[in-house]
């Protein structure tokens, strides 16, 4: 059990900050995977679920960020699940499968038998250990988790088609114009060191030939392809599309929750998903009320043991509140998270909103928005060290750091505005 010929590396795709831009005002002054969901950093979530793999030798970061960004979190983790964990900062972009196999002398050298590939801004329940069972039982080069979406939605991501019997992937389209399928990829794969020899074949061919046209799955797993890869390689359209039905690559279907994390909305709604996942994988860390003085606590709600809340506040559900934020008497919040140093006043209401670190809400103010995490205005989101002073109602409002909102704000029937106009009409506002 514990042999060499089992070990598993985990490699997760954090970005870098010439992406995510549809994550500000929030990503400004910290990483968006260092953003906190349900309590912890977004790429904690997927790094526990690493963990429950059994003979995980290694798990590795990879993005654009600058190493010191994740220096702090790389040590605590590591102590955390006494599993080593790496960040990986790439020179250069080189696509999805193009970064992993950048690093693949670093990744081959635990001898993994499996790697685990997830992208950090996913949101679901990470069921690994079945997916890999799974793999094993297919016998092929990977295994994709997948989902069932509507229709409507499902040209939003990679679809795909795979057969019903054997879990074959068969064909895959990225974001095609017509409906292919309703079965989605979700960004989580599981893959045997196979998988570069796919991605080396891939990039060999981009740097030799004058067309664009696809790789045999013949091609593509030749040895004597061994060049360093020449260009940006994908994984879903350079890989998955030209393999599939080559008894390559195999689908594992979840039944569970998933949601891609692009927006701060969205944020707010898989932060609730993973408090509801916490009911049962980690009790411990949802609120009760016990040594709060009786506060009033409803439904899925953390809170960070440095925070002071008022025994008359009422919280929850879907609630997050952070270190060393202050909660007065009398404040009702509903589904919001609140990040550090945040102080409520008293008898204030906050609906469906995030409140920046060292933010203030005055005394009877209200912070509020429809809750339509798909909107652009759904969720009230107020940068760093935003002041909304007593006796103030903001809603359907994204307002940028270091404002001071004095007045009644509100933004309606502006949702067919792009994002960066409505911000720049919000800061001219409040300026």
């Amino acid at each position: 059990m514990g042999s060499s010929e089992e070990r598993v590396v985990a490699v997760i795709m954090v970005g870098g900050p010439t992406k995510g831009t549809r994550f500000r005002p929030l990503s400004l002054n910290i990483p968006k995977p260092l953003f906190p969901l349900a309590g912890q950093p977004m790429v904690n979530h997927p790094i526990s679920a690493c963990k429950r793999i059994q003979n995980l030798a290694q798990i590795y970061l990879i993005g654009f960020y600058e190493e010191r960004e994740f220096t702090l979190l790389v040590s605590s983790i590591s102590n955390e699940f006494r599993v080593p964990v790496r960040y990986l900062r790439e020179d250069k972009p080189h696509g999805s499968a193009g970064g992993l196999y950048n690093f693949r002398d670093l990744i081959m050298e635990e001898n993994p038998s499996h790697i685990i590939l997830l992208n950090c801004d996913v949101c679901c329940s990470f069921p690994l250990p079945e997916m890999l069972d799974a793999h094993k039982r297919y016998g092929g080069i990977g295994t994709i988790l997948v989902i069932k979406v509507s229709p409507e939605s499902a040209n939003q991501f990679g679809e795909l088609v795979a057969d019903p019997d054997t879990n074959e992937l068969l064909h895959y389209a990225e974001k095609p114009e017509t409906f292919v399928s309703d079965r989605v990829n979700c960004g989580v794969y599981i893959f045997t060191p196979d998988i570069f020899m796919a991605i080396q074949g891939v990039s060999t061919q981009q740097k030799s030939r004058a067309t664009l046209r696809r790789l045999s799955s013949f091609e593509a797993l030749q040895p004597a392809n061994r060049s360093l890869p020449a260009g940006f390689v994908r994984l879903d359209q350079d890989i998955l599309s030209p393999l599939a039905g080559k008894k390559k690559f195999f689908v594992y279907e979840t039944m569970d929750f998933w949601e891609q994390i692009k927006t701060p909305g969205m944020s707010l709604k898989c932060s609730g998903l993973y408090l509801a996942q916490f009911r049962h994988t980690s009790p411990h860390l949802l609120a009760s009320g016990d040594g709060l003085k009786k506060a009033s606590i409803s439904g899925d709600v953390f809170i960070h043991p440095s925070a002071k809340i008022h025994p008359t506040a009422k919280i929850g559900p879907n609630v997050s509140i952070s270190a060393n934020a202050r909660i007065g008497a009398g404040v009702r919040l509903v589904s919001c998270i609140i990040l550090d140093d945040v102080e409520i006043k008293e008898n204030a209401v906050l609906i469906h909103a995030i409140i920046g670190w060292k933010s203030s809400i005055g005394r009877w103010s209200r912070v509020q928005a429809s809750g339509d995490h798909n909107a652009k205005l759904g969720v009230a989101i107020l940068g760093e060290c935003v002041a909304v002073e007593d006796e103030v109602v903001v809603v359907n409002c994204i307002v940028l750091p270091n404002k001071t909102l004095n007045i009644r704000i509100s933004v309606v029937a502006m949702n067919s505005l792009p994002l960066l106009s409505l911000i720049r009409k919000i800061w001219e506002y409040v300026h």
